[in-house]
């Protein structure tokens, strides 16, 4: 799968959870796994790359960031689960702004999940600037993750 509303995409009629492989987007597929029953499924884990607006992909032709979100999201995936993946999860490789793609994918499902990354202290109770502006604009509930610190 490559982007929202590609060819290849089944319809998202489930959850959708932002992975970036850090550890808020590890949590946030454990929690997605734990709500899959009460809220309904599929699982879509989505990973979304971008080239650099400087242009590092001319600078850098072997860069591949779409093999590169691959690879994140299957070590996050790893991570989150080991060898008990949810039945039916899905996957999403997409380019563009991440908001703007995990937004995209929340018209179609019942529910986004993404996670907060703070700086520790009074500054990791504000959200990050994806997790804001899908709270925002998500056209479904979404569940923002704070990292446990227990």
């Amino acid at each position: 799968m490559t982007e929202p509303g590609g060819p290849e995409q089944p319809p998202l009629t489930g959850i959708v959870v932002g992975v970036d492989g850090s550890p808020g987007s590890i949590d946030a597929l454990r929690w997605a796994a734990r709500l899959e029953e009460s809220v309904g499924g599929p699982i879509v884990a989505a990973a979304v790359w971008q080239y650099p607006v400087s242009g590092v992909g001319s600078i850098y032709p072997a860069w591949a960031p779409e093999a590169e979100a691959r690879d994140v999201l299957e070590a996050a995936l790893a991570e989150a689960f080991g060898e008990d993946v949810p039945a039916g999860l899905g996957t999403l490789i997409a380019s563009g702004p991440t908001a703007h793609v995990l937004i995209e994918a929340s018209r179609r499902a019942r529910l986004l999940v993404v996670g907060a990354r703070g700086l520790g202290g009074f500054r990791g109770l504000l959200l990050g600037s994806v997790s804001a502006t899908c709270a925002e604009h998500a056209s479904c509930p979404v569940l923002v993750v704070h990292r446990s610190t227990a």
